[in-house]
């Protein structure tokens, strides 16, 4: 990014950088960016940070089309006005300052490691100080948060950091929301026959995830859900493509595929076919919980409680959704799971994810432009509904016994 001369068209604009860790980081990050729609005071750029599962983070880029990229070198080397990013590792090295937003439905897992050894206490993620703090201290100029009861943590787990808390509620939230009255246009779009029933299968990453377990449940679903009365699709958390590989992901589920499974891509906007769907079998991921905000009834096929933030809105749901259960045929697991579906509870614990619904995008902006020095653009930023979604991929039915291709 050149800073000046005679090559630029604009100058004097605020530099604003992206810093992108992974590419579920940079789905959140997408969201911000029409923030800046029209604004010709504000120069937007683009890095990819280090991260364990960075692979899929320059996917997330080219997803939005025309980025140029810098190399993480160039951006650390390079004075900025504003660093966005979701994730905290390297942001000591930027020279911004940094405001960091969450990525998730609350914050609901503990952190991997015990501060202070083994006999110590499990933060909770993104809000302890291994997160938040460099050498003794604090690194992000503002911290985002989705909810008031955010801040109760962030007192117990890295009080230095509260001065710059900000609660600005949720994007996913308001855009799931904002999106619900257009259901049948996603069911449409999908592909989705008329009364055909959507059960989507959602996994986040790790030991304790529902993909684990995918080849004992996959086979279930795909032997007692029968076609066309059901569709299933199976939605796997982008860390996972990160971790094992595109191409191996995809060979674990080619069989699956082959008897009608939808393998939506590890880019997919999983937020529509929330929506769409009129079952949710999940774990303790992100996803799971935006479920509560739909009508979809629930079923849990795994639910590591022990690495899971008590207070958060995925303990909740872990603590009322129904379990699997091995015993007892799906078809009758799904109705009772519609029938039994606890509206007001569901409801409740849709409200722990943001304590500001419909105001993200309001008060995320008002955040930025302050950091940057700028009075924000005269208009109300409203979430819009969600883009219709493409076509399920795979074949819609399979022949009878559930294990044959579709003719």
């Amino acid at each position: 990014m050149r800073d000046s001369g005679q090559w630029l068209t604009l100058s004097g604009c605020k530099k604003v950088l992206f810093v992108v860790h992974t590419e579920v980081y940079g789905q959140r990050l997408r969201e911000l960016l029409p923030l800046f729609d029209s604004d010709l005071r504000v120069q937007v750029a683009f890095t990819v940070a280090p991260h364990a599962f960075n692979s899929g983070a320059a996917r997330s880029l080219d997803e939005i089309g025309g980025t140029a990229v810098l190399p993480w070198r160039e951006a650390v080397e390079t004075e900025f006005d504003l660093a966005l990013a979701a994730g905290s590792q390297g942001m000591e090295q930027v020279r911004a300052p940094v405001v960091r937003l969450p990525h998730g439905a609350g914050h609901i897992k503990l952190s991997r490691a015990p501060e202070g050894g083994a006999q110590g206490r499990r933060s909770v993620g993104g809000l302890g100080r291994e997160y938040l703090t460099w050498d003794g201290r604090v690194v992000p100029a503002a911290l985002a948060l989705a909810h008031r009861a955010d801040l109760d943590v962030l007192a117990r787990d890295c009080p230095e950091a509260v001065p710059i808390a900000t609660v600005v509620g949720d994007g996913s939230f308001d855009r799931i929301r904002a999106s619900l009255p257009h259901r049948d246009r996603y069911r449409a779009a999908l592909g989705l026959r008329p009364g055909q029933k959507l059960v989507l299968v959602t996994t986040t990453w790790g030991h304790g995830s529902s993909f684990s377990r995918l080849d004992a449940l996959l086979p279930r679903l795909v032997a007692e859900l029968p076609a066309p009365e059901y569709r299933i699709a199976v939605l796997v958390h982008p860390n996972v493509h990160a971790g094992h590989g595109d191409w191996q992901v995809a060979s674990w589920l080619a069989g699956f595929r082959r008897r009608g499974v939808a393998v939506l891509g590890a880019g997919a906007d999983w937020r529509t076919h929330l929506v769409a769907a009129d079952y949710i079998v999940g774990d303790h991921g992100s996803t799971t919980v935006y479920g509560t905000l739909t009508r979809a009834a629930i079923l849990l096929a795994r639910f590591p409680s022990g690495d899971v933030n008590p207070a958060s809105p995925g303990a909740a749901l872990g603590r009322l959704a129904p379990a699997l259960s091995p015993g007892h045929p799906l078809p009758q697991q799904l109705a009772y799971a519609a029938r039994t579906y606890p509206a007001d509870e569901y409801a409740r614990i849709a409200g722990l994810i943001s304590s500001e619904p419909g105001r993200f995008d309001l008060r995320m902006r008002a955040l930025m432009y302050r950091v940057l020095g700028l009075g924000a653009p005269a208009y109300d930023p409203a979430p819009g509904p969600l883009p219709l979604p493409a076509r399920l991929p795979g074949r819609a039915g399979r022949r009878p016994g559930g294990l044959g291709l579709s003719a």
